[in-house]
């Protein structure tokens, strides 16, 4: 099916790939679809409900039919439009939504039940009998979902995501996009033009128009390699933008590699941010079909798609061809086709004053109401005005119902587009994007003239308003026939007559979802799918919403259209999300201890992004309970020594720290002397409880603060809300510091005598009390120091820059080992905590405030801060609030469960019923049992009280006794002394 003498492929470069099994040969240069025509290839996928055979209907991106998987295992990927998809040596393809093959699918037994499919028939099926639902009808359709399918192997490919910024993006290579980029070129703006084909040109390489003294596609040439011979332009090919976002910000995707047989170590695709200043959209226009009985076989296509397949490729997708149109545009295609040689069976035009043939016959007045041929087209049927029916044979109808211009983009802000009745389309609004202009054949011009001049004129427009000079130039010469045509979105007639190719969306469907009043564009999209399938509705979208407007007796402009969302095209997760995979989705964060744990045996386990120890074995213990309850020991008799890195550390400077602190905290700090730490509770603007931790006050404008692990980043962002957007008058710096210094916790009775014997200036009760912090020499190294305890007793915190951490850690687990102590992990940490009453995120977990967990006094009535209205809302403070209580079990079940819930001893443990629950649990070897942190309903009022706690989920009941939640020394001496 290759025409000797056309086409822009590499004759001398022959390929070969392989479909369904089966080999072919191609050249360099080729897309899928064309090598596929080319071999005379008609049916290529099967459609999405009936299962009914698909071909190839276009040249681009808007491809509806032909999605075939590509690749096999790990770099299997579905849904790839064979019209975009280049060739390279060995490409395997195969079909998908078939079984057991293409040409035999079982399921396209679904044509013949079609009566029964119709539109919303998923709505008023699979209701009974009720118990189906769950053993027969979901498992159903969950196996019959979706289209192409995923290897189910992990993706081995590699993403990329880059930034781009410009004076001028254009969108669309075509002659509005070359002459838009060139112009703003010439006049200095830093440009980026970007084209989602390989090859820029847009419609002048499909075309045989000439522009100026040359033709088109060799003008385009020239354009764009002056174009990449200046400094201040980039040329993106294989780019295709998809959206358009806030502040001149646009999302591009690179196919990097997907036209390549292996990537060379290059991603396969990239996602771009762009920051453009201005924008030009030269997107073009994407010819629409005809609706008409069995207009969805293999062979029949767009015009313009006939068009470009002989110039842009030297295929023709037939041996006699026939022409559907209802303009002139279409009559191009034939008279190319003829110039080429090829047979043109007739040209069927709506029209009565259609033009001439120019070596082929013209049927004025007829419309085609028919097509035969199951797998590929054999012969159309067509009918006068006077309701004469006639027959060709033909295996290719070339149909053309006119242009739509591409508007998507412009849509992607809320903005809705106007209708043009002179195009009977829907056209672009200036200023529904801000900064961004349309040109061209997307601007409702089709002339290549008019595409010309409105591309300079909105390069033009660019520069001024970039403060530069507009750029007087003389334009080349270009066609420019005016654009005519009659409406026609579906001709009238029994059977089914196709609007969305891929869901298998009739006009019947359409016509009966205004019937059941869905007379909503959108309520009727979503009643019949249509325009949700993978190509969004490009080819459907305006047919559709024609024939809604006839069937519910309005004007197209009153009907209005669907709302145009990004992505354009389809856009891989793994490329919005790209260095997310593996590692890069969760990142492991080592603390600077973390090879001496590691020596020690100790199991890691995340804590937030970061790998901390559980607990570190000795020889001869077989359980983690018996190396959590030695740890304990450690901590309760000697000293421990515990990695608290992690923490979140935010450094603050400035003259305006104290009063920023006094906002987002709920307590005061502007009062807090040099040298002090206070503990801190923040809140969110609801006056939930957001995080807690301590700030150190180490000189008169430089404070540290410090956050949980989990919230420092959140934290952090929290911070810099504040600073830019409620207070920016504050003369504030700060910055996160968490990694650049290495902390760790030294506690219990023997904590001082330890660090004594590091510090180069001994310390003692008078000189450092608790909560006191301040700059220290550790063995010649500056260091900082805090005597603060997460765990109850005589304890401090000793930082150093994270260059020395992994020596001090294993100086300061030697000498406490020598004392009768050691290191201790997360678990030893946790029971500790408890044993104290002490809150992590377990508590405040976002649903809980400070009369929650019985901090509300340190919500400072002196000041204001983030949170306070809101949390003094009777509902935040009301005594019937689950309120933090402790919990141990006093039956003969000694175990506790955190997530189990509180019921009265004689009340059903029922959802109704449920008083509380628990939210940490450990056991105490101080106390010899087991306790627990948990919310119950009027908790503090309810000390003493026996109830029943249950786990359902773990079937675990026991009695237990609501107390305090201190359980260790509840008058705090040991931490003071």
């Amino acid at each position: 099916m290759r025409i000797a003498g056309k086409g822009l492929v590499d004759r001398a470069a022959p390929l070969t790939f392989t479909f369904d099994g089966t080999r072919y040969k191609a050249f360099a240069g080729d897309t899928l679809a064309s090598a596929l025509l080319a071999n005379d290839v008609k049916m290529v996928a099967r459609s999405f409900k009936y299962h009914r055979p698909r071909g190839i209907m276009g040249a681009g991106s808007e491809e509806a039919g032909a999605l075939v998987t590509i690749g096999t295992g790990a770099q299997q990927d579905p849904n790839v439009r064979a019209t975009v998809q280049e060739l390279y040596e060995g490409l395997t393809a195969q079909s998908q939504n078939r079984w057991p093959s293409l040409n035999f699918d079982i399921l396209s037994v679904n044509d013949l039940a079609a009566p029964f499919l119709g539109a919303g028939f998923y709505y008023k099926t699979f209701m009974w009998p009720k118990a189906f639902w769950e053993k027969l009808y979901e498992p159903v359709i969950r196996r019959s979902a979706g289209i192409g399918a995923l290897s189910g192997e992990a993706n081995v490919d590699q993403y990329e995501k880059a930034y781009a910024f410009c004076d001028l993006l254009v969108i669309g290579s075509g002659p509005a996009g070359l002459m838009a980029a060139l112009t703003a070129a010439r006049g200095g703006a830093d440009v980026i033009l970007c084209e989602e084909d390989s090859l820029m040109g847009g419609r002048l390489n499909g075309e045989s128009l000439g522009v100026g003294d040359m033709p088109g596609g060799d003008w385009a040439a020239a354009t764009v390699a002056e174009l990449s011979a200046m400094d201040n332009v980039r040329l993106m090919t294989r780019t295709t933008v998809t959206g358009a976002y806030d502040q001149g910000t646009f999302g591009a995707l690179e196919r990097v590699s997907h036209h390549l047989a292996t990537g060379d170590g290059k991603p396969l695709e990239t996602f771009w941010r762009i920051a453009a200043k201005r924008a030009v959209l030269a997107a073009g226009a994407i010819e629409r079909p005809v609706a008409f009985r069995n207009n969805d076989r293999p062979g029949i296509m767009t015009a313009s798609a006939v068009r470009t397949y002989l110039h842009r490729y030297g295929v023709v997708p037939g041996k006699a061809i026939t022409i559907f149109a209802n303009n002139d545009d279409a009559h191009r295609t034939a008279r190319d086709l003829v110039a080429a040689g090829v047979h043109v069976a007739a040209v069927i035009d709506t029209r009565q004053d259609a033009p001439d043939g120019q070596g082929y016959p013209v049927f004025r007045g007829a419309e085609v109401c028919n097509s035969e041929g199951r797998r590929a087209l054999e012969s159309v049927t067509f009918r006068y005005a006077d309701g004469r029916e006639d027959k060709v044979q033909t295996d290719c109808l070339a149909m053309s119902g006119g242009w739509n211009p591409t508007v998507h983009l412009t849509c992607h802000m809320n903005g809705r587009p106007a209708w043009n009745d002179a195009i009977q389309s829907f056209v672009p609004v200036s200023g529904m994007v801000p900064g961004l202009e349309a040109a061209g054949a997307c601007n409702g011009v089709f002339s290549t003239h008019a595409a010309l001049t409105q591309g300079a004129e909105a390069a033009n427009a660019a520069l001024v308003d970039l403060g530069r000079k507009p750029i007087s130039q003389d334009l080349p010469q270009a066609e420019d026939a005016p654009y005519r045509l009659k409406p026609l979105w579906a001709v009238e007639g029994k059977g089914r007559a196709w609007l969305d190719f891929q869901n298998d969306v009739t006009v019947k469907d359409v016509k009966q979802a205004a019937q059941e009043n869905f007379r909503s564009v959108e309520h009727m999209k979503r009643y019949t799918t249509q325009g949700m399938a993978p190509d969004q509705g490009k080819n459907s979208n305006v047919a559709a919403l024609a024939v809604l407007a006839d069937a519910t007796g309005r004007g197209i402009p009153e009907t209005g259209t669907t709302t145009f969302r990004p992505p354009f095209v389809p856009v891989a997760i793994a490329a919005l999300g790209a260095g997310a995979q593996g590692k890069g989705f969760a990142p492991e964060r080592f603390t600077t201890s973390h090879a001496a744990s590691v020596e020690k045996g100790a199991p890691m386990i995340e804590a937030g992004l970061w790998y901390r120890p559980s607990y570190f074995p000795a020889p001869g213990e077989k359980t983690w309970r018996e190396s959590c309850d030695r740890e304990v020991g450690y901590v309760r008799n000697a000293v421990g020594v515990c990695d608290v890195s992690t923490l979140g550390k935010i450094d603050l400077q400035g003259p305006d720290v104290g009063a920023f602190l006094d906002f987002v905290y709920a307590n005061m700090f502007s009062t807090l002397k040099v040298g002090r730490t206070r503990y801190g509770l923040m809140l969110r603007e609801d006056g939930t409880v957001m995080d807690d931790g301590t700030t150190a006050r180490l000189g008169e404008t430089h404070y540290v603060m410090t956050t949980t692990t989990a919230a420092a980043g959140n934290v952090m962002r929290h911070l810099e809300f504040v600073h830019q957007c409620l207070c920016p008058e504050l003369d504030v710096n700060f910055v996160s510091v968490t990694e650049q210094w290495a902390q760790f916790a030294v506690a219990g009775p023997k904590s001082r005598e330890m660090l004594n014997a590091l510090l180069d200036a001994p310390i003692d009760n008078e000189s450092w009390p608790f909560m006191a912090c301040g700059e220290v020499s550790v063995l010649g190294v500056k260091g900082r120091l805090f005597r603060i305890s997460f765990s109850g007793e005589h304890a401090y915190e000793i930082a150093v820059p994270a260059r020395y951490g992994d020596s001090l850690f294993r100086e300061l687990v030697s000498r406490a080992e020598a004392l009768g102590g050691g290191a201790y992990g997360m678990e030893a940490l946790n029971v500790l905590r408890i044993e104290k009453g002490f809150i992590t995120h377990s508590e405040i977990h976002g649903r809980t405030n400070a009369f929650d967990i019985g901090m509300a006094r340190m919500i400072s009535q002196k000041k204001d801060c983030i949170g306070k209205t809101m949390a003094d809302r009777p509902g935040l403070t009301d005594p019937d609030r689950e309120q933090l209580v402790g919990i141990r079990p006093v039956g003969p079940v000694k175990q506790l469960t955190a997530g189990a819930h509180l019921f009265k001893m004689d009340a059903e443990p029922t959802r109704i019923n449920d008083q509380g629950y628990l939210t940490s649990v450990g056991f105490s070897p101080d106390l010899g049992c087991h306790i627990g942190l948990g919310f119950l309903r009027n908790g503090r009022a309810r000390h003493g009280e026996k109830m029943l706690m249950v786990d359902h989920l773990r079937d675990v009941v026991a009695r237990v006794e609501i107390c305090d939640p201190v359980f260790l020394d509840p008058e705090g001496g040991r931490v003071r002394g």
